[in-house]
């Protein structure tokens, strides 16, 4: 287990990350670029700094947090402090281009990617809080070698997210990931930000707002992100969220055409019965326990297309890492 995280970058998910971990008793030292943050940081009890360098000395494990437009620049950053036997792991919501940064600093070898299925529409230390990862799905991406000192780096990541953090893990390839978060996270950003646009010019903007309800508030929930920070997200991602957008924009061009034509629109509102049937299940008190999967061998391969089905990690002991679904 992690004894001593430096988190780099204090935002809504470095702080809410440095704060759990402080929570559950592990020694964190954060660090961020703004001087109001780091005071911010240091008024709740937490220990904070502005300096990369005293930041990750004496960490054994060190979290890239900051936004994606930074972490090429802190990559190099850190490379040139980081102790040689130091894992390294990110918070970032899209996988291959952090993992271009990090190679591109030498710390390829050592680092773990992994992702928190967690967030609000607020940014910031001040939106940050332990509660906002405590208990929360993980994505954690396997190097593309999985044995040795690898495997070992990623099993220490897994029992960190199962273990203090209380969550559970999908491992996946960078690719995976990346196209299964354009599905449920950065293409519903864009949607809910066309959304918004589309009530912002429309000539019954002001009814339009004062009539809006639920259904509203909760489709455009996220399109109350910084917008600079949605526009990272999505660009980083390009590769996987351009063809999504491009199906969907298929289904609605074929919507709007049995809609002008009164032709039968039942397919489409009927598409995804299966997944209305059998999501919600989200809870670790809501999975089904699977066949665990030893830590011999290359595990890491096994373990990741056992979680490209669906399957997750709960729990990883010195010998096995168990799953559910």
């Amino acid at each position: 287990m992690f004894e001593h995280v430096a988190v780099l970058g204090l935002g809504l998910v470095g702080g809410s990350l440095a704060r759990l971990l402080a929570a559950r008793g592990v020694t964190v030292v954060g660090q961020d670029v703004d001087a109001a943050t780091v005071a911010a940081a240091r008024a709740t009890g937490l220990t904070a700094t502005g300096s990369v360098a005293e930041a990750v000395a004496g960490a054994d494990l060190v979290v890239l947090a900051v936004p994606l437009r930074a972490m090429r620049a802190t990559a190099a950053e850190v490379a040139r402090h980081l102790a040689d036997d130091v894992t390294l792991t990110d918070v970032g919501s899209v996988k291959s281009p952090v993992r271009q940064a990090v190679e591109a600093a030498g710390l390829g070898d050592r680092f773990v990617g992994a992702h928190p299925m967690a967030g609000t529409e607020r940014s910031g230390f001040a939106a940050s809080s332990a509660g906002l990862l405590d208990g929360a799905p993980w994505a954690v991406t396997a190097p593309a070698r999985g044995a040795g000192d690898a495997a070992e780096r990623l099993a220490r990541i897994l029992r960190l997210v199962t273990g203090p953090l209380g969550g559970t893990a999908a491992v996946l390839t960078d690719d995976v990931h990346d196209e299964a978060v354009a599905l449920v996270s950065h293409v519903p950003h864009v949607l809910a930000t066309q959304l918004l646009n589309a009530v912002a010019g429309a000539p019954v903007r002001d009814a339009a707002l004062g009539l809006a309800a639920g259904s509203f508030r909760d489709g455009t929930r996220v399109a109350f992100t910084d917008p600079a920070r949605t526009e990272a997200m999505v660009t980083e991602n390009a590769a996987w969220v351009a063809p999504a957008l491009r199906k969907t924009i298929r289904d609605l061009e074929a919507l709007v055409a049995a809609l002008e034509t009164n032709a039968s629109v039942h397919q489409f509102f009927h598409d995804a019965d299966l997944v209305r049937a059998t999501s919600g299940r989200t809870a670790r008190t809501s999975l089904t326990p699977q066949q665990p999967v030893a830590l011999t061998g290359d595990w890491p391969a096994t373990l990741t297309a056992r979680c490209a089905r669906g399957e997750r990690v709960t729990s990883v002991t010195a010998t096995q890492a168990l799953l559910a679904r």
